[in-house]
């Protein structure tokens, strides 16, 4: 072997011709793997092909033994071509043997070849097997060698699963039983419940032909499908025009990866390789998802839904074909099945026809699930392997609020769930009829409930709920949905919206809480052990000193004429709050000195959610203007659990001893200095929780909109004064978590919890 592009392009013409000829679907692969051999001047090539269980089999070779053929299996993971299939990418080694993951099957005869060059092959980002190639010599291959090679194998994927190759129903996994009843858990990612029909959101687009007669004519005909793609996308975006600002940019946002130069150049590099322009596009998206997907930044990771529906919809412009459900006919109750989904393709359904979704992959950040929140769509994500266990027009009962979903469920699950959903609506209807009333308790005392918001989309909730303010301004989001940093103009303008559509109702900014899971795709993110406790929020603003400024510039500027209130999250050390506190100052004083209108008031806080803090309340409660409790990750490191991990997140109950008598002691500083405090987080929008709150003297509470309805419909069914002298009887009870005991005193007071 070496090879050349002419070769390669010589190869894949072969290819056509073998592809066309007659015999059996082993006759042909096995002319295949011979065919490459010879055109790679390699003494062996192999193909193996994934079975059920995660198991590797060897379905076709020139060079190694034919008594292999069919006998010869390696899991996941082990031996090199395990090695390769496990990685999902190439491995190119002169000597085989030395190398660690060297499995020897003396049935297949491959003592006598040293060097060895594999690649997966790949399907829809998965791998579905592993085309390998051996020669006696030790040797290394070289880049373009790896890059012919790839490109045969993505062909010869498309072989195996569109022309009758191998059966792929044999091969691929079974899980449970097609026809009865399933419950699946997986991960909230927006809360709601439905009932409804499962919808397959797109079917495979079938390649029809795969190598290229003419390059030229490949090109003109992506530059054509490309122009077209283009047009559509802006149409789409002119014609949702009525959205938020946020909704808005995620599909500029989106828009912008179709003119992506990288992108259109591998494409066009595929097809000059000998590929079609949809077998082109269907390598470089297969090629993306792989890299991508392994990729350790979440922001990267998650792009990667976006490239994934450009490809889908570039297909459908060069094929006519892989429509999605939207424009087909569909039922009126529609739960999308989808392994991903991209924003654009959300906003393609027409208005109130899709009732939720249901995603093989997602996260609570990616864009889709922006949009689904602003539509008010159920989406439950991380539900592997939907595809073999779910069929279309299955019913499905959607209960994204506590993580799962019923496939088919049987008659007492679907009346149960019709039950439970006629019981939200009528809560619902509770909660909108009392939306009104003051947040009070039965007794009459006074408790702020406000929300927590992190959108523009989402301040359109406050008024919703009756909530008495934003508690809680998450400034990264908007952030995070950007492709570069926003400029102070660009902040100044969101910040101005945020405040005109809270109509006077206070709102409190929380700083730049970026780092851990939170990563901004145009800052280098290096990789950490530990990024909860790594490089984030005031630490990172404190180390980019202009990039708070910036921010607080804006904000000082956008609450002219109006109260500002900021605060800062993750502060560990007074010295960090009094250096954070100095640039607000530098800024309110650079604003005057320019004669620029000013905030009428500013109040600037702390969040409270470093235990060492606590160590220093005494000196933080003399600096700030308020404390804001963030339940979640102060209980995160006091417990020292991560509430991201599932085996330890529950471990610990937010109603334990060590945290109401921490609750107290924080409440009692609080007090004493006379500094308003407000408990943020999940805590305060569970009504068991929030009860226990009020008991223990908090007046001041915010939370996610959902919350404020159930919270008040709490309150106003509670004796504060009561509930109180309760929770102090328990604080002085030895024993494990007073939870119990909260419901039972609920229960039989009334308390509607």
């Amino acid at each position: 072997m070496p090879i050349n592009d002419a070769g390669g392009r010589r190869l894949l013409g072969r290819l056509r011709e073998h592809m066309a000829g007659g015999g059996t679907p082993q006759d042909r692969l096995d002319r295949t793997v011979r065919l490459i051999a010879e055109d790679l001047r390699a003494d062996v090539c192999s193909c193996y092909v994934m079975r059920a269980g995660e198991v590797l089999e060897l379905f076709a070779t020139q060079g190694l033994s034919q008594d292999a053929v069919h006998r010869t299996r390696l899991r996941v993971g082990e031996g090199l071509v395990g090695a390769i299939a496990a990685r999902a990418r190439p491995l190119n080694v002169s000597y085989a043997w030395e190398h660690p993951s060297f499995v020897y099957r003396p049935e297949t005869g491959e003592e006598m070849y040293a060097s060895l060059m594999g690649v997966p092959m790949l399907r829809g980002g998965q791998v579905i097997g592993v085309l390998a190639v051996q020669n006696r010599a030790r040797r290394v291959y070289s880049d373009l060698e790896v890059e012919t090679l790839e490109t045969v194998a993505m062909v010869l994927a498309e072989m195996l699963a569109g022309t009758g190759l191998v059966s792929f129903d044999e091969l691929a996994p079974v899980t449970g039983n097609a026809v009865l009843p399933l419950r699946m858990e997986g991960l909230c990612l927006n809360a709601g419940a439905v009932l409804g029909t499962a919808v397959y959101h797109r079917p495979t687009v079938h390649i029809e032909k795969l190598i290229c007669e003419n390059p030229d004519t490949e090109l003109e005909r992506l530059r054509t499908a490309l122009q077209a793609m283009r047009r559509s996308l802006d149409d789409m975006i002119r014609s949702h025009v009525d959205l938020a600002g946020d909704q808005q940019e995620i599909l500029e946002a989106y828009r912008m990866f179709a003119d992506d130069a990288g992108w259109v150049a591998r494409i066009s590099d595929a097809i000059r390789s000998g590929l079609t322009a949809e077998a082109a596009v269907r390598k470089v998206d297969d090629d993306m998802k792989v890299r991508l997907a392994q990729a350790s930044d979440p922001y990267i990771r998650e792009r990667l839904h976006d490239l994934e529906d450009l490809a889908n919809r570039l297909l459908l412009h060069l094929t006519g074909q892989g429509q999605t459900a939207a424009n087909r006919p569909m039922p009126e109750d529609a739960i999308l099945v989808c392994r991903s989904l991209g924003p654009a393709e959300l906003m393609d359904y027409p208005r109130g026809t899709v009732r939720g979704v249901l995603m093989e992959e997602g996260t609570p950040t990616m864009h889709a699930v922006i949009v689904a929140r602003a539509m008010d769509i159920p989406v439950l994500g991380r539900l592997p392997g939907l595809y073999t266990r779910i069929a279309p027009l299955d019913a499905v009962a959607l209960d994204a609020d506590n993580a799962q979903v019923f496939v088919r469920p049987s008659d007492d699950v679907r009346d149960t769930f019709t039950a439970s959903l006629t019981a939200r609506q009528a809560r619902r209807a509770a909660y909108l009829a009392e939306r009104d009333l003051p947040f009070v308790t039965g007794d009459g005392e006074p408790v702020t409930v406000m929300m927590n918001a992190g959108l523009l989309m989402d301040m359109a909730h406050l008024e919703g709920t009756g909530a008495m303010g934003v508690g809680l301004y998450r400034t990264e989001l908007p952030f995070m949905t950007r492709p570069s940093l926003p400029d102070v103009p660009t902040q100044t303008l969101l910040y101005q919206k945020i405040l005109e559509q809270a109509g006077g109702k206070p709102v409190v900014f929380r700083t730049l809480d970026v780092g851990s899971d939170k990563i901004l795709p145009y800052w280098s993110n290096d990789a950490e052990d530990n990024p909860a406790m790594g490089w984030r929020s005031i630490r990172i603003t404190l180390d980019r000193p202009a990039v708070l400024r910036s921010q607080v510039r804006a904000l000082v500027r956008a609450s002219a004429g109006h109260d500002l209130r900021v605060m800062f999250p993750m502060v560990a050390d007074v010295d960090e709050f009094d250096a954070a506190r100095r640039l607000v100052d530098a800024e309110l004083s650079r604003a005057a000195g320019r004669g620029q209108s000013l905030p009428e008031t500013v109040c600037v806080g702390t969040m409270l959610e470093v235990p060492a803090l606590l160590f220093q309340f005494d000196e933080v409660l003399r600096r700030v203007d308020f404390v804001s409790l963030g339940s979640n990750d102060l209980l995160q490191f006091l417990f020292a659990a991560d509430r991201g991990n599932p085996r330890v997140s529950g471990r610990y109950d937010t109603l334990s001893m060590p945290v109401l008598r921490l609750l107290r002691r924080v409440l009692e500083q609080c007090q004493a200095a006379e500094t308003p405090v407000t408990v943020c987080g999940e805590m305060a929008g569970r009504p068991l929780e929030a009860m226990a709150l009020v008991g223990l003297g908090y007046r001041a509470l915010s939370m996610s909109a959902p919350g404020v309805g159930p919270v008040k419909q709490m309150l106003r069914s509670m004796d504060s004064q009561a509930v109180g002298a309760y929770v102090r009887r328990l604080l002085e009870t030895p024993g494990g978590s007073p939870r119990t005991a909260l419901r039972a005193y609920a229960r039989d007071h009334g308390i509607k919890v």
